[in-house]
């Protein structure tokens, strides 16, 4: 349409939100369908966040907040960094958006120039490099291989920085792969940075706490502190307490970036919903049991696909270290055939068919930057997992 912007034409929409979509409305129409597609756990929010929000409401807290977030909800963000973290943050050095998307967008809007270069490993999670465009910057993709695990290396790092480099987005345990970098994985990413002092690293620790088998989730500044100055450490309530519809995203990071993305706040959604802020509050807080728990659910589900998957001939399914998604490769199945003659050319015919023959919704791999691939969420119950890897397998063994 022509009155639509040049800026908007550069990007798409949601892969992964389209997924859920398109099998929400086939289960409408009387469809069997088991959507894998969604990136949210199937918990319940705990009782004593809920509590805390209706009681919030009761109290009248409903009202507009700050732009950024109310000070009770800051400070409780400083507490979690420094608890967790080892990171050392003023309120001042605070920003809660509405959601981890949001903060993203909003230091990336802030800070980008025409021209402006930022590097984002992929696997990566589907919104990165949209963000990058819609904010007028250039995404520069750096590939990570299914034989490498999904992690890139310092030469690979090394490599992709030019002058117009000033972001390099780091997800760890990643969407979609679950891979996670050690501690000495990062420290050698961060000794490249350390070189290219132009370089900023904005981190999206969303899966912090969704981590298996002894994994020791660790973070840029943390590991390195002389970047602490050039790091926006990113994070939210959403995956570790159940609370995606919530709503709550939050960084730390300089002062002055803090206020630049406070301007761009405060000129397009405001605060954050009230009750969501003092939720988020009773979540940082409050008893972290649900993060135990739910972290023994997902390993157990995790173990489960991993092994149903490399099962189904033409899939290798690598184990990942973290967050609630595999990223299987399907190189076994390019170029093979349903049994109606439909040619398997890329992993979005084999996604688009396995939904119309079997009734089960996936993300391709095209949508994460790295093919032949497929993402599965396992964040849902075992039955059902057990169903939809069954059709897969039915699927594969089909193809000739």
């Amino acid at each position: 349409m022509p009155f639509l912007s040049d800026q908007l034409s550069r990007v798409k929409p949601s892969p992964s939100i389209a997924v859920t979509t398109r099998a929400a409305e086939l289960k409408a129409a009387g469809h069997d369908v088991i959507g894998l597609g969604a990136g949210e756990p199937d918990f319940d929010t705990p009782e004593h966040i809920r509590e805390a929000a209706k009681a919030a409401i009761d109290a009248g807290k409903t009202r507009y907040t700050a732009p950024d977030g109310i000070p009770e909800l800051k400070q409780a963000i400083c507490d979690k960094f420094q608890r967790e973290n080892g990171l050392s943050y003023t309120p001042a050095q605070v920003s809660v958006g509405s959601g981890g998307k949001q903060t993203l967008y909003n230091a990336l809007v802030a800070t980008l120039n025409e021209g402006d270069e930022v590097l984002i490993p992929a696997p990566y999670w589907v919104s990165y490099p949209d963000m990058v465009l819609l904010a007028g910057g250039t995404p520069v993709v750096i590939e990570a291989s299914v034989e490498a695990d999904y992690r890139i290396t310092p030469e690979q790092l090394e490599a992709a920085i030019t002058p117009q480099t000033k972001w390099f987005i780091f997800n760890s345990p990643s969407n979609p792969s679950g891979a996670g970098y050690s501690r000495e994985q990062l420290k050698a990413l961060t000794e490249v940075l350390m070189r290219h002092p132009h370089v900023w690293v904005m981190t999206d620790d969303m899966y912090e706490h969704i981590a298996f088998d002894g994994f020791e989730f660790c973070t840029p500044a943390e590991v390195e502190p002389a970047l602490y100055d050039r790091t926006l450490t990113c994070n939210g309530v959403s995956k570790a307490y159940a609370m995606t519809g919530w709503r709550i995203g939050y960084a730390a990071g300089p002062v002055d970036l803090i206020a630049a993305m406070r301007k761009v706040q405060s000129q397009s959604t405001s605060n954050p919903c009230s009750v969501s802020q003092w939720a988020a509050v009773a979540a940082l807080n409050g008893p972290q049991d649900y993060i135990t728990m739910s972290r023994v659910a997902f390993q157990r589900r995790r173990d489960l696909v991993v092994a149903l998957l490399n099962d189904c001939p033409g899939i290798t399914c690598p184990v990942p270290d973290g967050a609630f998604y595999v990223y299987p490769s399907i190189a076994g199945c390019i170029g093979k055939s349903t049994p109606d003659g439909k040619i398997i050319e890329t992993d979005e015919d084999f996604a688009t068919s396995l939904l119309n023959d079997e009734g089960v919704a996936v993300v391709f791999g095209g949508a994460f930057g790295l093919s032949p691939n497929f993402r599965v969420s396992y964040a849902t119950a075992d039955d059902t997992l057990r169903e939809a890897v069954a059709r897969i397998k039915r699927f594969c063994e089909g193809l000739v």
